[in-house]
């Protein structure tokens, strides 16, 4: 417990690596961050500011890799979808296009999630949580079967930003439990790899998931049930055809 004599007021800032001021400040530029300070000798030093928040950015540690994406901040908000849609107009607006593979990306809002990630050229991860948010998680996958794999891999993409370990958990479960899931579990995990793929970039294992999703009968109501669970609610639609 502070002190009763500290007066409280505090703000947390993050200050994370940044391999280039200019691409750093290009990047969240497009996204509508302003620049309060920018500096590059004798050191570099970038501050930014959206909406109530602030990030700050300094030199990168000898032997950082941006590949590896292990520096970021967690930023607490209401609402996570306001965000996610602002950031996704402004990247439409800058590229004609959702940046969602590679570096810098977004990634997708399954439709009910309470959490998305940015990640910046500097593999910095933003992660916009809502503030209610359920503190504890089943790690342990919720059902039985195929449904267990879809909620691993639902937990493993959105609370671990891990899409790899979601696809092979995912994959595997499949192979295990597809021929004994509902035809709706099975179009929801095949529509659920898709996404993975995508988000992965590797488009060349899409198809023979595609082709086995085209052949699952679904009724009007399960593929509305199986659209509600996906991130992109155009998936199932866009795989499925009319």
């Amino acid at each position: 417990m502070p002190s009763s004599t500290v007066p409280g007021g505090e703000t947390t800032v993050p200050l994370l690596p940044c391999v280039s001021i200019e691409e750093t400040e290009q990047f969240y530029g497009m996204l509508g961050f302003e620049t309060t300070y920018r500096q590059t000798r004798p050191y570099v030093y970038l501050a930014l500011r959206w909406s109530d928040f602030d990030l700050h950015f300094g030199y990168s540690p000898k032997g950082f890799d941006p590949a590896g994406e292990t520096s970021g901040a967690l930023i607490m908000i209401d609402a996570v979808e306001p965000y996610h849609a602002a950031f996704v107009a402004a990247m439409r607006a800058a590229h004609g296009k959702v940046l969602a593979t590679g570096r810098p990306r977004i990634t997708r809002l399954r439709t009910g999630a309470s959490r998305f990630t940015l990640v910046d050229p500097s593999g910095n991860n933003l992660m916009f949580i809502r503030r209610d948010e359920p503190m504890e998680l089943d790690y342990g996958g919720a059902g039985t079967g195929l449904a267990k794999s879809i909620d691993n891999a639902r937990i493993l993409s959105e609370f671990k930003n891990d899409d790899r370990a979601a696809l092979r958990t995912l994959s595997s479960g499949l192979r295990r439990h597809g021929a004994t899931a509902s035809a709706a579990e099975r179009a929801l995990a095949l529509a659920t790899l898709v996404e993975l793929a995508t988000a992965l970039g590797e488009p060349e294992r899409i198809p023979p998931w595609r082709a086995q999703l085209h052949e699952i009968p679904l009724s009007d109501a399960e593929r509305e049930l199986v659209g509600s669970r996906l991130r992109d609610v155009g998936t199932l639609e866009g795989l499925l055809g009319d």
